[in-house]
């Protein structure tokens, strides 16, 4: 346990430290300070720009009335303090000590603020005796990193992918391997230098990996994020992009979390694996003996517990989709036929459904957990996290029962209903009055991602794409 008495002893030998905290979309936002000035400001933080929550990843101020941080406000400083517990030193920035920050209006936590959503959700468990585990698997393509000049220039050979794409188009890009190969034994020997050092890393930093391997589509990795206290892992999951990122740039490889990087390829996933356990650390949602003649044999093994969390899950599926799939090319991963869910489904063992429930036979009762496969890679995970807790518990406490049956349990042709498919379609039902995600979340925090995702829609639909150049150029 660090406590504030502890940080002279622990950074003893450091001149700087290093925070961040996580934006609306994801990102970690931070900077490098003097020890002394970290000392300092350790206990009841310091000043930090609430322009972190005015605009959007690429610091385009929000064009609609996202109201946590508005113009009038003169973007004055949130307050920003240090959680302790998230103590690491970064390898590939000089061993520097680093933090994660929550934000707070004065003494009040920032609805925005995806950590201190969480950990409120996790307080709240804790006064009933549980607490939440989670697990993700993360997909992601991988690109060889051009210079600003392309792949093979004779000229300027810095390295930015950035400023390659303002003169050049995505499909230029050039994946770190061709073709598609699940779980190959070789492919990743092509770039095992980059490959294994994020495995190593990530266990140096404590985000350790418990499953890496290649997946569908051209230069494409899984990493199985081993399974931690939900807060835990929501942390671990920001802090894992950016250390593939980072050690991507030694390694000449640029790493994409977008949901679908490339057409007519599978897209890129996050894959949420969660359970509720007591302070024993027993299994909640594990029946203590197997129902001899339950509703659908899918539920067997699944205690009355998990039963209304999976209805509460299930109920708010179209409510919350926002949060699983935040930006325009989310929903392009969202097709038929490319492992990626479409509707509102269920079943045990089942890889097609939104909801894969995972109970004995097929795991020891101690494991048995739901895997919600909606979420691609560019989940935030804070958010995310937070709904899927939030809508199961509501589940739970309301004792929901499971109307959607199994996929095993459908008639032939019955089609289950299905969800959101656009953004637009999503914010609708996010923002509705009587939206599951204003019952769950607070309705400042829904009314401040909707606008921050029409700020989204606005660009989109101001952009010219690729598309339409080749498609209409040649008819006008």
């Amino acid at each position: 346990m660090i406590t504030v008495e502890s940080l002279p002893n622990l950074l003893a030998d450091d001149i700087k430290v290093k925070v961040a905290g996580i934006d609306s979309d994801g990102v970690l936002r931070g900077k490098v300070m003097a020890k002394e000035k970290f000392l300092g400001i350790a206990e009841k933080g310091f000043g930090f720009s609430s322009a972190l929550f005015g605009w959007d990843m690429h610091d385009m101020l929000w064009t609609t009335d996202a109201r946590v941080a508005p113009p009038e406000s003169g973007y004055a400083d949130f307050l920003a303090v240090p959680d302790l517990s998230s103590f690491r030193r970064l390898p590939w920035e000089e061993n520097i000590p680093f933090f994660l920050v929550r934000f707070l209006d004065d003494t009040r936590p920032v609805s925005a603020d995806g950590r201190s959503m969480l950990r409120s959700l996790c307080d709240k468990l804790a006064g009933e005796g549980l607490h939440a585990l989670a697990g993700v698997e993360l997909e992601f393509m991988n690109f060889q990193t051009p210079s600003e000049d392309g792949y093979g220039s004779a000229g300027s050979q810095h390295p930015n992918l950035a400023t390659f794409l303002e003169k050049n188009a995505p499909s230029a890009l050039r994946p770190i391997t061709a073709g598609m190969f699940c779980y190959s034994s070789t492919r990743p020997v092509a770039n095992k230098k980059y490959f294994y050092d994020i495995f190593n890393t990530s266990a140096q930093i404590n985000c350790g990996i418990e499953g890496w391997h290649t997946e569908g589509g051209p230069g494409v990795y899984e990493a199985a994020l081993k399974v931690s206290e939900i807060s835990e892992m929501a942390d671990k999951l920001a802090l894992f992009k950016l250390l593939t990122k980072s050690l991507g740039v030694d390694h000449g490889v640029t790493p994409c979390f977008m949901a679908k990087p490339m057409q007519g390829m599978p897209g890129s996933s996050g894959h949420i694996h969660i359970s509720l356990a007591d302070n024993d650390g027993k299994n909640l949602f594990a029946r203590e003996t197997p129902e001899t003649n339950p509703q659908w044999t899918d539920i067997a093994h699944l205690s009355d517990t998990g039963r209304h969390f999976l209805a509460g899950l299930l109920e708010a599926l179209p409510d919350i989709m926002p949060l699983f799939a935040p930006t325009v090319n989310s929903y392009k991963r969202l097709v038929e036929n490319y492992w990626a869910p479409v509707h509102i489904s269920w079943g045990l063992e089942d890889r097609i459904a939104s909801i894969r429930l995972i109970t004995p036979p097929v795991c020891k009762p101690g494991a048995t957990r739901f895997e919600v496969r909606i979420p691609g890679a560019d989940l935030h995970p804070h958010y995310a996290l937070s709904v899927i807790l939030a809508a199961g518990w509501r589940g739970v406490q309301k004792k929901l029962e499971i109307k959607v049956p199994p996929m095993s349990a459908r008639t032939p042709g019955g089609r289950p209903e299905l969800l959101p498919n656009t953004l637009d379609k999503a914010l609708d039902r996010f923002s509705a009055p009587r939206s599951v995600a204003r019952e769950i979340l607070s309705s400042e925090f829904v009314d401040f991602f909707t606008a921050t995702r029409q700020h989204e829609l606005g660009l989109w639909r101001e952009a010219v794409t690729d598309w339409e150049l080749k498609r209409y150029i040649e008819i006008v």
